[in-house]
């Protein structure tokens, strides 16, 4: 059997940088009096002095908006770009980009979107008595309208976007990289590094660089929306700004990296072959949910699986939470990223306004962390002489006589086994979820009463501890050892050395068992032993 590598000793002495920083940035722009049906006819009654808030208005300001964007675009010869339905837009742009010498609107893209508008209805039509007068009522609905791109060349971020919907209430989009902004922060404060696709190859000072990269927040994600909105055409005025009508930025996608570039690209091989050999049949990965940092509950809503995606030579694996998901890859085949997309802040438990990025970003990153924590846990899983006895054998805890938990017990190998599949549970298990899977291992009844003991002696034995306030469990680093130890040692090292005689076991091997089987039965005879009876 071919040895893979460890990825202990992988990533020890081996990493010549490790950097955390945010990537891409997708924000929501919203105008938060115009969310409403009675917003509207306060905004075209009162703020604009019309006598009817008619869905007629709708279609002067997005023809004035039309008009707008077209005559700026001729008077500073900016090209205007209609994109197709299959078009990769950033592959579209990257042309005009690599010709822009200048910061500026670089282009304008034009597609055809759904986007959640406002639709009217005549509500008078409707009355036994209609009314003298139109009477518009206005709901929020999902229609295919028009969309314009506002491509930059911006002095910080390098190449972005302000997207705008032509239809009220006009919802908005804005796209940054977060790596660009990194680089061009590091180059103004004369930091030497390398270039790496999206990111950091090396760097001659790296606690530095990730200062600047810790840097980059909500304020300067804000400047950059007002730069640019005070150069591009937009349906809402100054005097809207003034009475309050304008947008406000919310967090809609943030990408939250963490890259560990290797000394040579055999060793960013070498990690992946390890990754995929130990870790994702370990702990059944198709039930890893909770990387996040977040509880799932039989009502929470999203997909919780772990997939592993293999393109020719390249391999992505992805762990999927709710809406959000981890991805690991390797960049240039020299790099680990580790990136934490996260499609709604929602997810983990963030507010989704723009000032709450550090937090999501917190959060994020601590994600990143668990998964290369826990994916080094499943090689470093060795049981100190000490830890194994008090875990085997009957000992006293916290003054009480406390059972053992003997390797090779069904029910104790079932319970290790469990607590495998909940590993990436980082912030717990229940006595109902945890006795479901144990149940399912074990084969046989195993009651509530049955959970609850085990679960006194994990806790006794220093392997779980109860979360505060709560009745779930988390696992120790103790636990998280030794859980993988008695797995590992039951089905990666005992079950294959018993079957070392059949199949699938090599060839090789199980004809040296049997020449070994040959003379002990020799020895047998000569000795004239008989068999027992």
């Amino acid at each position: 059997m071919a040895t893979v590598g460890n990825i202990d000793e992988i990533l020890d002495g081996h990493i010549v940088l490790d950097l955390e920083c945010l990537d891409r940035i997708y924000l929501n722009a919203y105008v938060p009096n115009l969310q409403v049906a009675g917003q509207v006819v306060t905004f075209f009654a009162h703020h604009r002095k019309q006598p009817i808030a008619s869905p007629a208005l709708f279609a002067q300001m997005g023809d004035a908006f039309r008009t707008a964007v077209a005559t700026f675009a001729e008077q500073h010869g900016i090209p205007v770009v209609h994109f197709g339905k299959d078009d990769r837009k950033i592959d579209v742009i990257q042309p005009y980009y690599r010709r822009a010498d200048q910061p500026g609107v670089i282009a304008i893209g034009i597609a055809q979107e759904f986007q959640s508008v406002f639709a009217a209805y005549d509500r008078s039509i409707k009355r036994d008595k209609p009314r003298p007068t139109a009477h518009y009522a206005f709901v929020k609905a999902d229609r295919r309208v028009t969309v314009y791109y506002f491509y930059v060349a911006d002095a910080h971020f390098g190449l972005g976007f302000i997207k705008i919907c032509a239809y009220f209430p006009y919802p908005a989009k804005v796209w940054v990289n977060g790596h660009e902004w990194a680089k061009r922060a590091a180059a103004a404060k004369g930091l030497v590094f390398t270039e790496l696709a999206n990111g950091f190859a090396a760097c001659a000072t790296p606690k530095q660089l990730q200062r600047i990269c810790d840097r980059l927040g909500p304020a300067d994600l804000q400047r950059f929306f007002d730069r640019w909105m005070t150069v591009i055409p937009t349906p809402l005025g100054t005097a809207d700004r003034n009475a309050a009508y304008w947008w406000e930025l919310s967090l809609r996608q943030v990408e939250t990296s963490r890259t560990l570039v290797f000394d040579a690209p055999r060793r960013a091989r070498a990690f992946f072959e390890a990754l995929v050999a130990d870790n994702l049949d370990l702990g059944r990965p198709d039930e890893v949910k909770l990387v996040f940092g977040r509880q799932i509950r039989s009502n929470t809503v999203g997909s919780f699986a772990t997939k592993v995606v293999t393109r020719g030579v390249d391999v992505t694996v992805n762990i999927f939470y709710r809406h959000s998901r981890i991805k690991e890859y390797l960049k240039e085949g020299r790099a680990l990223r580790i990136e934490t997309v996260c499609n709604s802040p929602d997810d983990l438990g963030c507010k989704r306004r723009l000032v709450n990025l550090p937090e999501l970003q917190a959060k994020a990153r601590a994600a990143n962390r668990r998964l290369l924590t826990i994916q080094r846990a499943g090689q470093s899983c060795t049981v100190a002489t000490a830890l194994y006895e008090r875990i085997a054998l009957p000992s006293v805890e916290e003054g009480q006589r406390t059972g053992a938990l003997r390797f090779g017990d069904p029910r104790v190998m079932a319970l290790a086994g469990a607590l495998c599949v909940t590993l990436n549970a980082v912030t717990g298990f229940t006595n109902r979820s945890l006795r479901a899977q144990v149940a399912g291992l074990l084969g046989t009844p195993y009651t509530t009463s049955q959970m609850t003991y085990d679960l006194r002696r994990l806790r006794r034995k220093g392997l779980i501890r109860r979360n505060a306030r709560s009745h779930s469990y988390t696992l120790t680093a103790d636990g998280l050892r030794v859980a993988i130890f008695y797995t590992k040692l039951q089905h990666r090292l005992l079950a294959p050395l018993l079957a070392a005689n059949l199949p699938p076991a090599p060839a090789d091997l199980r004809q040296a068992l049997r020449v070994i089987d040959h003379h002990v039965d020799n020895y047998i005879q000569c000795a004239r032993l008989k068999h027992a009876a």
